[in-house]
């Protein structure tokens, strides 16, 4: 199981706006969005949010089907699919954050794992 974990800050007043996306992914564009992961090698992906003192963040985990996570990432960052682009431009303008330049989002390194005994 490869995994792919992110963390991006909230711009100060999207608050709401992150939430209503959450929503989205789940409701109106579930299926979309189950496309979207399905083409992406995604087979779970969650959301956590955390307040912090400089703000609220948004903590992805991606669980990917075997497809290399570096090859899911140029993917995404070169897709134009109506979706994607919509996904993106969230992204964007939650975040800042631009994933056609950094579709994995600010670069992230694991430093413990129990399951493997190592960091």
């Amino acid at each position: 199981m490869q995994l792919a974990v992110r963390a991006f800050p909230v711009r100060p007043g999207y608050e709401d706006k992150a939430h209503h996306v959450a929503r989205q992914m789940q409701g109106q564009r579930a299926a979309e969005a189950a496309d979207f992961y399905r083409r992406h090698g995604v087979v779970r992906e969650t959301w956590h949010t955390q307040e912090t003192p400089s703000g609220l963040w948004i903590i992805a985990v991606s669980q990917f089907d075997g497809k290399p996570i570096d090859e899911a990432a140029r993917e995404y960052a070169a897709s134009q699919a109506p979706f994607d682009s919509w996904f993106k431009d969230q992204v964007r303008a939650l975040t800042g954050i631009d994933p056609d330049t950094t579709p994995l989002g600010p670069p992230t390194t694991c430093i413990f794992d129990s399951a493997s005994g190592q960091g």
